[in-house]
């Protein structure tokens, strides 16, 4: 017989997918179900039992219900009690204790089953069995808090103290966490028992040796009036933890239970001790309660130490965290100098000396070498050791790399130490040292210095030798020899020196040796010579200062005796200043002078010689010119200011032509306005055809046309921006 085969239903196609113009969400359906409920089940039909054997037939299918159901899978304690929760409630105990006693068979390590076993037979007042229950539960499962909870809880409330302290004893031995110890500490406080409560802190802070516990148990001791047993807690426990272990928390509890008793002084050794033991990363808070304590109760000087002692703290770790921050060091070290204690003092110098710097560079070494100059002034004057100081001083000379750089200062400040030390012949001895391993200028003059201050004037001389021989551009080291060998009363010897050092062929300051060269001659009075002088530097430079002091030197040399004589001299100096700087083309100089020059006729000359100073001044004209980048493009034009003289105009043509073309074009302007005036038409001279005759003249603004094809273009609007 062939089946046909079954057709599959048609689903029905969505001709409109567009979504419904009123949107119903999730939540509104549950809401809609709710209001109408429909998840709601009708609850099942209440059976009434009216008779005994109603009742069996019911006690009968529940039973042997739960029996299957314990068949099918005897793990699940939860059906266990159940079934012994359901036979109790129809007083049947002696059942529910058989199927609790099967439940432990399959499962003994359920806390759940026991709890709830035990709480049956309490329900029913089953004591015997109850207590029974719970010694079998924490043998088997001593770690098991709640029933050491519960057992001793429930023997409390039977009034059986002893029975409870025995089940205390037996939780103790197992070692239990710290809330079971508190737990028997306080059900002995309920009764009255602190010798039996002390015993039992006794031996807790042992079992849990942690400072809390310790502080816990003082302050049982504090509350209940023993204060030398709480003192003595706090020894025993300072002594417990010893040095490798404290904490600032034992500290500071035991410094304010003797602030709450009135020992201050007792408190503020505790302070003290813990401040010098303790590590200073962990001791923030025992800083701020020895503060606080100092601020109510201490003096001034008890105050200033506390303060101290944080700032050492935080110096400790700003040298720790940068050993080589050296002010850090020097704050440190100013902080410990003000307490006086000599050992603290070494002892803090040598640990910041012994941070070298990792580099080489002098640079680095700068403040550092200031760490050893302070260490040896400290032993020489605070200390007074001087053998210790000496002993510094040849330390840091030992480490200081005198090939690559050093100190002038510290060889100095050695030799110096034992001049004072009354040891001449070894100060002579490290100078001279010092100056063959690093000869420098420094320490030349210092020991030039300390020569004069002995009157070892040959010294001296032969210092001066040797200095010179090291650096013969040294313009300051002639002077300083001829001013020795003139305070000296030796002339000839000083004007040697001078003579030898202006025919040096390389000086780094020469202005200031011919000048020192000349105010000696001229302190000599030897104004021949002096003019000389200025002869020979006007011969190497034409600078415009050298000629002003040389007309100033003429008023000064010859003014007191013929000053008509010195005024021709000076103004013969001028001149001559005038002409070589006009030929040198220097026009700022050639500007200085000539207002030197004005100067000098306003206060000493008559009216023509200024008005013939006044004619020689120059006019300040702006121009323009290119500006090229260094690959040759051009970046712009620039402004810049010049100088024409009346005597280069007078020897240039094309300058007094042009002169003549700005006079012109002021007279045309003049007569355009008159004649704007006359016609009253404003715009009149626009139609002038001489406006630009008159522009291509005002075009060639140059000095010459030589500086015009030098310089490049200029601005057409020159002549018109004449200062």
């Amino acid at each position: 017989m062939e089946t046909k085969p079954q057709k599959m239903p048609k689903v029905a196609k969505v001709k409109n997918k567009a979504p419904a113009e009123i949107q119903i969400t999730a939540e509104q359906l549950l809401r809609e179900a709710k209001e109408r409920d429909l998840e709601i089940l009708p609850p099942p039909p209440k059976q009434k039992i009216s008779d005994p054997e109603e009742l069996a037939d019911y006690q009968h299918r529940k039973r042997r219900g739960f029996e299957d159901s314990l068949r099918k899978n005897r793990t699940v304690i939860s059906n266990w009690i159940k079934y012994a929760q359901w036979e109790e409630s129809q007083k049947e105990i002696q059942r529910a204790r058989s199927i609790y006693e099967r439940a432990l068979d399959v499962d003994h390590r359920n806390i759940t089953l026991w709890l709830k076993y035990t709480e049956m037979e309490m329900r029913n007042r089953q004591v015997n069995h109850a207590r029974n229950l719970w010694d079998r539960a924490v043998t088997i499962l001593p770690r098991a808090n709640q029933f050491w909870y519960k057992y001793t809880y429930m023997e409390e409330m039977l009034g059986n103290i002893a029975g409870a302290r025995l089940v205390f004893e037996r939780w103790m031995e197992w070692e239990p966490d710290e809330q079971a110890w508190l737990t028997y500490i306080k059900f002995e406080l309920r009764y009255k028992e602190i010798d039996r409560a002390r015993g039992i802190y006794e031996r807790f802070v042992y079992v849990h040796a942690e400072i809390r516990n310790w502080i816990k148990y003082a302050r049982f001791e504090e509350q209940h009036g023993f204060i030398s047993g709480a003192r003595k807690v706090y020894e025993r426990a300072v002594e417990f933890y010893g040095e490798e272990m404290m904490d600032e928390k034992l500290y500071i509890a035991f410094a304010k239970f003797e602030e709450g008793q009135k020992e201050h002084d007792r408190a503020r050794v505790i302070y003290k001790y813990a401040l010098e033991h303790i590590p200073k990363d962990r001791a923030q808070e025992l800083y701020k309660a020895y503060t606080i304590h100092e601020k109510k109760y201490g003096d001034r000087t008890g105050i200033e130490d506390v303060i101290v002692s944080k700032r050492k703290f935080q110096y400790e770790e700003e040298v720790k965290a940068n050993p080589t921050n050296y002010d850090a060091w020097f704050d440190y070290l100013r902080l410990v100098e003000s307490e006086g204690n000599l050992d603290v003092i070494r002892d803090t110098y040598e640990r910041a000396i012994a941070n070298v710097p990792p580099t080489k560079e002098k640079q680095f070494w700068r403040r550092y070498i200031y760490l050893w100059i302070n260490y040896a002034l400290f032993e020489e004057l605070e200390a007074e050791d001087e053998e210790r100081t000496r002993q510094v001083y040849r330390a840091c000379l030992q480490l200081l790399p005198h090939k690559i750089f050093t100190f002038s200062k510290i060889w100095l400040l050695y030799a110096q130490f034992e001049v004072r030390c009354k040891n001449l012949q070894v100060a002579r001895k490290t100078l001279g040292m010092a100056l063959g391993m690093c000869p420098k200028d420094k320490l030349f003059r210092g020991y030039i210095d300390l020569e004069i201050q002995l009157r070892e004037f040959d010294r001296c001389r032969i210092l001066y030798q040797k200095f010179l021989e090291f650096g013969p551009e040294n313009c300051v080291t002639w002077m300083k020899f001829a001013e020795l060998e003139t305070l000296l009363g030796d002339i000839d010897r000083a004007r040697a020196i001078y003579e030898l050092a202006v025919n040096q062929p390389r000086l780094d300051m020469p202005e200031i040796l011919w000048k020192a060269y000349i105010d000696f001659e001229v302190g000599q009075e030897e104004m021949g010579r002096a003019r000389e002088l200025y002869e020979r530097l006007l011969e190497r430079t034409l600078h415009v200062k050298v000629w002003m002091s040389y007309a100033q030197f003429e008023m000064s040399a010859v003014g007191g005796e013929d000053p008509e004589a010195a005024v021709a001299l000076a103004r013969r100096v001028f001149e001559r200043a005038n002409q070589a700087l006009r030929s040198a083309q220097d026009k700022e100089e050639r500007v200085m002078l000539l207002e030197a020059w004005r100067d000098f006729e306003k206060r000493h000359g008559d009216a023509d010689s200024v008005a013939g100073v006044q004619a020689r001044m120059p006019r300040r004209v702006k121009k323009r010119q290119r500006v090229q980048a260094d690959d040759g493009s051009e970046e712009g034009w620039e402004e810049f200011f010049d100088y024409i003289f009346p005597e280069d105009e007078a020897t240039k043509p094309n300058l007094k032509l042009l002169e003549m073309a700005k006079a012109w074009k002021r007279k045309q302007e003049q007569q355009q306005q008159q004649e704007e005036a006359e016609s009253g038409a404003g715009e009149a001279g626009l139609d002038d055809p001489n406006l630009d005759a008159d522009d291509s003249i005002s075009d060639s603004d140059s000095d010459s046309e030589e500086e015009e094809e030098r310089e490049g273009d200029q601005d057409s609007d020159g002549p018109r921006n004449e200062s």
